[in-house]
This record gives C-alpha cells, structure tokens and sequence, in this order.
C-alpha cells in the first residue's frame, strides 16, 4: 500500500535537494574551446557566459567570419560542457530516478 504522506515528502525533499543543486551550479565552471585553444569560452553551470578570451594570434589575421565562427564554437561547447555537468549535479540529487529529461538551465520541473 502507497503511503501518499511519505510520497509527497520525499517529492518535497527531492525539490529542496533540486534547488540546492541549481543554485550551486551558479559557482561551477566550464570550458568551451575552438580553434585549438585561440578561442575559450568559460560558462557557469546556469548556462552564463563568464568570459570570452581571445588569442591576439587570431586578430593578425583580420579574418572576421573566421573570429565569429571560432566564438561560436566556442560558446556552444562551454553550453554543451555545462548542460552535462548540470545533469551530472542533478542526477546526483535524484540517483537517476528522473531519467535523461535534457533539462534546461533552470531545471523547473512541473509538479515538483
């Protein structure tokens, strides 16, 4: 038999373990790359771009499209680099009970 009371604590005790983990993903940090390193990018685990440092190799060129698509890439792999340690951190908090939700930065989940 289900004891609904010890259901819903538990959800609530997730919710709580879930709050706890979004907001100290505001304190990790990833990298995102490109161009062999002449382009980084460092994120936080709330998908926010910290900082964009750029190799004063790549300006001697003044190949404009080349620069754009190098921060692009960049900035992309930092998301990517810190979608997977959000899921990571979460999967933590809920030992996999939720599955592979491909969650967004800020991990609302309805009902929870």
């Amino acid at each position: 038999m289900f004891d609904m009371n010890n259901i819903l604590k538990q959800a609530q005790k997730l919710q709580e373990e879930m709050k706890k983990v979004q907001e100290a993903l505001a304190s990790v940090t990833v990298e995102g790359s490109a161009g062999g390193g002449m382009v980084k990018v460092i994120a936080n685990g709330k998908l926010k771009i910290l900082s964009v440092k750029i190799d004063p190799e790549v300006w001697q060129d003044n190949d404009k499209e080349m620069l754009e698509d190098l921060i692009a890439a960049a900035v992309n792999q930092a998301i990517e680099n810190a979608q997977k340690r959000a899921e990571e951190e979460m999967k933590k908090v809920t030992g996999g009970m939720l599955g592979n939700l491909n969650l967004p930065g800020n991990f609302n989940i309805p009902g929870l």
